[in-house]
């Protein structure tokens, strides 16, 4: 609509200029509504601030003149204060025609500037879970689009691979794990460390139980619990640098990665740079110094370091303990720097992480842009929501959360029963199957995860995300499966000039949408969020759908006719393929 608004927008100025001698900056445009006939609207309402007079008689005084005077507008109505305008075929022909490319339409090819997205920074004592799975698949998703919409983007995660909680896992394997490795278990690494983590929680609580059994109270108990102590000591010994905790720490994590970097790849997602927090914990303390020096911070009794940001509408916030030693917002400041200092051409940061750090990353922000940093102008808080399970919220000490890999793998099983029971496999090899399901089953995954407005809690139904029917990855998957199978039957090649001079009202509301899918890319790039385009790429699906019902293709009365309708699908097609690559999601050639 924006292109057409553009072409307009002069023209209308020009209109209003001429029949009433004012000159108008500012006109309102928006989308003709589907029960009145026209393509776009000019709202006259805001006008009358300029212009005295009847609003129904303005509106047909300039429709009158935009259908003399502009190319592409060929009849008007007016409803009340409202011109609608109906754009000639000819217009959207020319337009379609001039797409010599749909593989790269909508994305920009020169970049101008960077920013850096981060996503996932799990910790290393447990396996990724579904509330990893909806981080990272918004978080790839947002890096796609950024770079689609024409930035320069780096794709990155922080690691928590130190503190207490390593360190609990650590200690139960030396107690409780006589030496096994993931070789010897054939469990994945991230599996095998987080089983060590459940067990330490078990041990914990029991030596609690065991320790109020003999009188002493649950707060103290829990403070007193040997296996705790094992773990501070252990974390005590790391920090110093002991050798032997340091080369454990060091292995178990290596089993983490490892595991890790499988999840990634069978989630499809990947990073082009770690941190690791057990590089950047000691970051941002000789900032802190210098804003001190610069009176950003204040010091307090106890020799602890404050910013007071109440005139701003926040509290006052601590940046180092009275010991000298860091809080998290220290380390964020300071990985934050090095970032920008690791990647000079960046001028912008976006960091996916939960609504429940909204106020961290509130505080964050403006501390950088106290320090006066330029490029604290450009931070974003990708906040979004939980997801449940119809059974109930995750957990993780106790071993219930919901596994990322068994998440995946009952998603791609789920996706294999429906489709033998809908019985869409004729004619595949048993490799061939199971690489559909997985398309199938991982696209409904993402494509529900994704269709939700980030800041929205999920509440995530895996047999509904599968379902064939309805605004699902699989329904979209089928769609495009299905135009590939018209490709092929009609010898589709390449795209050429059209002939035809008149489009059906299906095959010009197909050619509408598709002209919008450069503006959905920018707005979902503006608005970190992959939901616009999950949501525009049903609508073109849907109106697709109803294209192919009411049109025939293979029947068109004349060459040119079928002509455009199988371009027209291939386009279709292959702007799908491209917004669902956009969201992570892969497209089966057949189905």
């Amino acid at each position: 609509m924006i292109v057409v608004q553009h072409m307009l927008y002069s023209a209308a100025k020009d209109g209003i200029k001429s029949l009433y001698d004012i000159e108008i900056e500012k006109i309102e445009f928006q989308e003709t509504r589907k029960d009145f006939e026209g393509d776009i609207t000019i709202v006259v309402f805001p006008l009358l601030k300029f212009i005295k007079g009847n609003p129904a008689q303005i509106a047909e005084n300039i429709g009158k003149y935009l259908q003399e005077n502009s190319a592409i507008v060929v009849e008007f109505n007016v409803v009340k204060g409202f011109l609608n305008l109906v754009i000639s075929d000819a217009y959207y022909l020319s337009f379609f025609n001039d797409i010599n490319n749909f593989e790269n339409f909508g994305s920009v090819t020169d970049k101008e500037g960077a920013i850096m997205v981060e996503y996932s920074s799990p910790n290393t004592n447990k396996p990724l879970h579904l509330g990893h799975i909806r981080n990272n698949l918004l978080g790839f998703s947002v890096a796609e689009i950024l770079g689609a919409a024409g930035k320069k983007v780096y794709k990155t995660q922080i690691i928590n691979d130190r503190g207490i909680h390593i360190c609990k896992s650590m200690v139960a394997w030396q107690k409780f794990g006589n030496g096994e490795t993931p070789e010897s278990t054939g469990l994945k690494g991230d599996k095998l460390v987080g089983n060590y983590y459940v067990i330490f929680d078990k041990e914990y609580k029991k030596e609690i139980e065991t320790l109020v059994g003999q009188g002493v109270e649950e707060d103290e108990a829990k403070k007193q619990a040997p296996i705790l102590l094992e773990a501070q000591e252990m974390l005590r010994r790391w920090e110093a640098g002991d050798k032997e905790v340091v080369s454990l720490w060091k292995q178990m994590n290596e089993w983490v990665y490892k595991g890790f970097d499988e999840s990634y790849k069978a989630l499809g997602v990947d990073f082009d740079k770690n941190y690791y927090e057990s590089d950047t914990y000691l970051l941002g303390k000789e900032f802190v110094a210098d804003g001190l020096e610069q009176g950003i911070f204040y010091k307090k009794e106890d020799g602890s370091v404050w910013i007071d940001l109440t005139e701003d509408g926040l509290d006052e916030k601590i940046v180092l303990r009275a010991d000298g030693t860091a809080v998290y917002m220290t380390q964020d400041i300071g990985t934050a720097i090095q970032r920008i200092n690791d990647f000079p051409d960046i001028d912008g940061l976006v960091y996916t992480v939960g609504n429940e750090q909204d106020y961290h990353f509130k505080v964050l922000f403006l501390i950088l842009k106290k320090m006066g940093f330029d490029w604290a102008q450009n931070l974003h808080h990708l906040s979004y929501g939980m997801v449940d399970l119809p059974e109930g919220k995750m957990k993780s000490r106790e071993g219930t959360v919901v596994d990322a890999d068994d998440l995946m793998k009952e998603m791609t099983k789920t996706a294999g029963d429906i489709s033998q029971d809908l019985g869409k496999l004729e004619g595949y090899s048993d490799q061939e199957k199971q690489g559909l399901f997985k398309t199938i089953g991982l696209g409904a995954l993402k494509y529900y995860i994704l269709k939700v407005d980030p800041k929205k809690r999920i509440l995530f139904d895996p047999k509904e995300s599968i379902d064939f029917n309805g605004n699902t990855g699989p329904f979209i998957q089928y769609t495009y499966a299905r135009i590939q199978s018209i490709l092929r039957k009609a010898d589709f090649k390449a795209k050429k000039e059209l002939q035809v001079d008149q489009l059906h009202p299906k095959e010009k509301e197909l050619i509408k949408l598709l002209q919008t899918y450069p503006e959905i890319i920018q707005n979902a790039a503006q608005n970190l969020s992959p939901a616009l385009i999950a949501n525009f790429t049903y609508e073109l699906v849907k109106s697709y759908n109803s294209f192919y019902q009411s049109v025939p293709i293979f029947g068109a009365e004349n060459e040119h006719e079928k002509d455009l309708r199988i371009q027209l699908s291939y386009g279709v097609s292959a702007v799908i393929k491209s917004s669902f690559a956009l969201l992570g999601i892969q497209v089966p050639e057949r189905m």
